[in-house]
C-alpha cells in the first residue's frame, strides 16, 4: 500500500475515533472525575473524605468483609472450577461442547436473578440448615457466577498445551497426579492467575448478590455506596468509598494485565491434539463427577428458582406468571410487571444500538493504526473494570441538572448500560477486523474499487457475523444490568432487575411470587441469547 494510502487510513481511523472518545469523555471520564473530586476532597480539604472513611470503625469492618469475601470466593471458585476445566479440556466426549456452552450462561445472568435463585434454594433448605443471610450464601452465589471464568480462562490454555511433556513424564514412570503437579500445573499458572484476578475483581465489586443475600454485618463497599446515596443521601461518603474501591480495582487490573501478557507469550499447540477420546471407567467417573459438580453448584439454584415460581400456595400453577400483566393492591409497583419487561427490552435494544455504533467505530479506529485509535482501544476497557455502582453514582452527580434531568433522565438508562456493553463489542469486533487479509483490500483498491466498495464487498461479509455476536453479547449484558440502572432508572420506568429487587424487599406472597416469575423470564431471555451466540459464532469469535 502506498504511503498516501496508509496516511489516509490513519486519517480515517482518527476520524472514527472522535465519536467513541467523546462518548467516553462525556459519560465515563466526566462522571468519574466528579466521583473522584467528591471522594478526595477539594478547597483545602484534600483527602479529608477518604481519611474519614478509613478511620470509621463501621466502614473499616465493611472494607475487611469486602476483601475477605472476595478472597474466599476466589479460592472456592478455583477449587470448583479447576476439576471442571480439567475434564472439559482433556477429554473428548459426546455433549462436551453443549456442556461447555451451558457453563457460560450463569456468568451472564443478572445478579438479581442469581440472588433470587439462591433465596428460593436456601428457603427450601431452611428446615434442614438455614443458610439465609449468611456469608456462605454469598460465597456460593459467587461460585455459581464465576465457575465459567475459571473453565474458560484456564481451560482455554489447557486444551492448547502440548501433550508431549506429559506423555514423556508418564513414560518415565510419573503418576497422573505427579505429572499434573510438576508438568501441567506450572504451565497453567499464568491462566490460573488471570482467572483468579478476574474472579476477585467481580466478587470484590459484587453488588446485587450481596444486596439480596447479605444480612447485618455483611455489607460490601458496593452496597455501602448504594446505601449512602439512596438512603442516607451522603454523596461525600459514597464518593470516598468509590475512590477506595477504584484503587483496589486498578491494582487488580494491573495483576490481570501482567498475567494475561504472560499467558499470551506461551507457545501453544492445536486444541485437537490435547483432547483424547474418553474411554474406560476412570474417564466415565471423571465426566460423571464433573456433571454432578456443575449440577450441584449451578443447576440446583436455577431449578429451585423455577420450582418456586410455579408454586402457588400448596399447589402448582402459572398464577405468578399470569399476574405479571397487571398491578394489584398487594404489588410493590404502581405499574404492571409486564411494563418492566417492556422497559428492559426497549432499554436493552437502545443500549445495544449505542454500544454497537460506539464499539464498532472504536474497533475500526484501532485497526486504522491512528494514535487516537490505539489510545481508545485501551480506554474503552476502563468501564469494564469500574464498578457499575460507581458508574451509576457518577452519572447521577453529572446529570442531576440540564438536558438529562426531569423527563430526560430516562435517556441515562441506555447510556449507562451501553457503557458496560461497549467493551464486549470492541473485544468481539477487533480480532475479526485485524484478521482480514490486507492484501484483499490492496488488490481491490488497485483494480479501482472505491473505499466504500472495498468495505462493502470485502470487510462487511467477514465482520457481519461477528457483529451479530457482538450485538448478542451487548443485549445479554444490558438487559439484566442492575448496579448502574438502579441509580438512574425512575420509579415510573423500572426495569426487570429493579422490579425484582423492589419486590423482594417487601413481604407478601404476591410480591415474592412475581419476583420469582420475573427472574425466570429474565433468565430465559439471557440464557437464550447466550446459547444463540454460541451457535452463530465462528471459531474463537465471540468466545468468552
Amino acid at each position: 500500500m502506498s504511503r498516501g494510502g496508509r496516511t489516509g487510513g490513519r486519517g480515517r481511523g482518527a476520524a472514527l475515533a472522535v465519536g467513541p472518545l467523546v462518548f467516553l469523555a462525556l459519560f465515563f471520564a466526566w462522571p468519574l472525575t466528579l466521583v473522584l473530586s467528591r471522594g478526595l476532597g477539594v478547597d483545602g480539604a484534600l483527602l479529608a473524605p477518604l481519611r474519614d472513611v478509613l478511620t470509621d470503625p463501621y466502614l473499616q469492618q465493611v472494607a475487611r468483609f469486602t476483601l475477605g469475601q472476595a478472597l474466599a470466593s476466589t479460592l472456592l471458585t478455583l477449587l470448583v472450577g479447576m476439576p471442571v476445566a480439567a475434564v472439559l479440556s482433556t477429554l473428548d466426549f459426546r455433549g462436551r461442547r453443549v456442556i461447555e456452552a451451558a457453563t457460560i450462561v450463569p456468568f451472564v445472568l443478572p445478579t438479581v436473578v442469581v440472588g433470587t435463585a439462591f433465596v428460593a434454594l436456601l428457603g427450601r433448605l431452611a428446615p434442614v440448615v438455614d443458610l439465609r443471610q449468611t456469608t456462605l450464601a454469598i460465597l456460593l452465589a459467587h461460585v455459581f457466577f464465576n465457575v465459567s471464568v475459571v473453565v474458560r480462562t484456564v481451560g482455554g490454555l489447557w486444551r492448547h498445551l502440548d501433550a508431549a511433556p506429559v506423555l514423556a513424564a508418564r513414560t518415565l514412570g510419573a503418576t497422573r497426579l505427579r505429572a499434573f503437579l510438576h508438568v501441567t500445573l506450572p504451565r497453567l499458572r499464568p491462566a490460573i492467575g488471570a482467572a483468579a484476578a478476574v474472579v476477585f475483581l467481580f466478587t470484590f465489586t459484587s453488588f446485587g448478590v450481596v444486596l439480596i443475600l447479605g444480612g447485618p454485618g455483611r455489607s460490601t463497599l458496593e452496597v455501602e455506596i448504594h446505601r449512602a446515596t439512596s438512603q442516607l443521601l451522603d454523596l461525600r461518603t459514597a464518593a470516598a468509598l468509590s475512590v477506595l474501591q477504584l484503587l483496589a480495582v486498578v491494582a487488580t487490573l494491573g495483576v490481570y494485565d501482567r498475567t494475561r501478557r504472560r499467558h499470551a507469550a506461551r507457545p501453544l499447540a492445536r486444541a485437537a491434539l490435547s483432547l483424547r477420546p474418553a474411554a474406560g471407567p476412570r474417564d466415565r467417573m471423571a465426566i460423571a463427577g464433573m456433571l454432578g459438580l456443575l449440577m450441584l453448584v449451578q443447576g440446583l439454584p436455577l431449578l429451585a428458582l423455577l420450582e418456586r415460581s410455579l408454586r402457588v400456595g400448596d399447589g402448582w400453577g402459572l398464577a405468578h406468571f399470569r399476574s405479571l400483566g397487571a398491578p394489584t393492591r398487594e404489588a410493590v409497583m404502581s405499574v404492571a410487571p409486564a411494563v418492566a419487561v417492556r422497559n428492559s427490552l426497549l432499554f436493552a435494544l437502545a443500549a445495544t444500538l449505542i454500544a454497537m455504533v460506539v464499539g464498532t467505530s472504536a474497533a475500526l479506529a484501532a485497526v486504522g493504526g491512528s494514535r487516537a485509535g490505539r489510545l481508545m482501544d485501551g480506554a474503552l476497557m476502563l468501564p469494564l473494570g469500574t464498578s457499575a455502582v460507581t458508574l451509576g453514582l457518577g452519572l447521577l452527580l453529572a446529570f442531576r441538572t440540564g438536558a438529562f434531568a426531569g423527563r430526560g433522565a430516562i435517556l441515562l438508562v441506555p447510556l449507562a448500560q451501553a457503557l458496560v456493553a461497549v467493551p464486549f463489542v470492541v473485544r468481539t469486533m477487533l480480532p475479526v477486523l485485524r484478521g482480514i487479509d490486507r492484501r484483499l483490500r490492496e488488490a481491490a483498491a488497485t483494480l479501482g474499487a472505491a473505499p466504500r466498495r472495498v468495505w462493502r464487498e470485502i470487510d462487511l461479509p467477514i465482520v457481519s457475523r461477528a457483529g451479530l455476536v457482538a450485538a448478542g453479547f451487548a443485549f445479554a449484558v444490558t438487559v439484566g444490568e442492575f448496579g448502574a440502572t438502579i441509580f438512574v432508572a425512575r420509579a415510573s420506568n423500572p426495569t426487570v432487575p429493579v422490579a425484582i429487587h423492589r419486590a423482594l424487599g417487601l413481604p407478601g406472597a404476591v410480591n415474592l411470587g412475581r419476583a420469582m416469575a420475573l427472574s425466570v423470564l429474565l433468565a430465559l431471555i439471557t440464557g437464550a441469547t447466550v446459547l444463540l451466540i454460541d451457535r452463530i459464532r465462528v471459531g474463537a469469535v465471540g468466545r468468552f
